[in-house]
């Protein structure tokens, strides 16, 4: 592995374990704000923080574009904009999902099933850009589905209200992690970043307004929770994210970032005392084994058949 995709890597581990903490500071969060409210304040903190990094990093940033012709400069500052409005959308609708929903299940059964983004971006990637998939790919997505059942629905075979939202999130998330992958080699990371807070501090806080009734007293109260959501796993995560993503490759990069699941349950054992049922702990053992499963590359049979053909190892090219 080279430096470049070992950095990437390292990068994304980091990022799931700010995620996966972030679900318990969340539902913290819940006990005296209203989850709207609770959105926009911590991406307006992040769009703070993220938006003073890349304006120390933009000297460093023209000089690195200054000897790109001028078509070439255009075309990364049109997708550092594009990347920034497209991913700053995805972001907002999937954290006011996952922060309305994360109210009526646990940190751990939000972790998990937010990391049902994984099964979705191959389903989506089908659909919409004609990618094939491999018996692999359709059977993680079957035991997707399975554990989600042992996980999520009850024996009255209804979803929770909580687990509906979350499903939804875990939707748009994979359009923000799509996103990320086709704007992050294309335009700067941070500046998309910071582009991206910027639009969802203005969606989420239109929403604010109009869905609740926002208040410095209950901003307050919540403000730990706002500033880790809003520093860390925010600010400092989906930057991590973009910049990670563009370093290493899209499988390993949605495998490590899928931990985040993981990491929520341990959060949620810790710092919440939350206790799963043995048929949601087997249906989180059963995503997560479809989560790895899903990144399995299978072999070339193309290569294998041109090996065969070449058994001294020399291909003709």
């Amino acid at each position: 592995m080279d430096k470049r995709k070992l950095l990437g890597n390292t990068i994304l581990i980091f990022t799931s374990v700010i995620w996966g903490l972030g679900f318990s500071w969340q539902r913290v969060g819940m006990e005296s704000i209203g989850p709207v409210t609770f959105t926009v304040s911590r991406m307006i903190i992040s769009a703070i923080a993220v938006g003073l990094v890349a304006w120390i990093l933009s000297i460093k940033v023209e000089r690195n574009i200054s000897g790109m012709t001028r078509e070439v400069r255009a075309a990364h500052r049109k997708y550092t904009l594009l990347g920034g409005i497209c991913c700053g959308t995805f972001l907002s609708f999937a954290t006011l999902f996952q922060q309305t929903g994360i109210v009526y299940t646990t940190a751990g059964k939000a972790g998990f099933i937010t990391a049902m983004y994984m099964l979705f971006v191959p389903i989506i990637n089908f659909i919409l850009f004609k990618k094939r998939n491999t018996w692999l790919v359709w059977t993680a997505v079957i035991l997707g589905v399975v554990g989600m059942y042992l996980l999520c629905v009850t024996q009255k075979l209804t979803l929770t209200k909580g687990d509906a939202l979350m499903c939804i999130c875990a939707l748009l998330y994979s359009g923000h992690i799509l996103c990320c992958d086709h704007f992050a080699s294309r335009g700067n990371p941070v500046t998309i970043s910071a582009i991206q807070f910027a639009v969802a501090s203005v969606i989420t806080g239109i929403l604010a307004f109009v869905l609740e009734t926002p208040s410095l007293v209950s901003v307050k109260t919540a403000i730990i929770p706002i500033l880790y959501c809003g520093l860390v796993s925010g600010g400092m995560g989906y930057t991590l994210q973009i910049v990670g993503q563009k370093f290493t490759d899209p499988t390993p990069a949605s495998l490590i970032m899928s931990l985040e699941a993981v990491f929520a349950v341990l959060g949620g054992a810790l710092m919440l005392h939350e206790k799963m049922r043995f048929r949601e702990s087997v249906g989180c053992i059963v995503m997560f084994v479809a989560i790895i499963l899903i990144q399995i590359p299978l072999p070339d049979k193309s290569l294998h058949n041109e090996k065969e053909e070449h058994p001294d190892g020399e291909l003709q090219m």
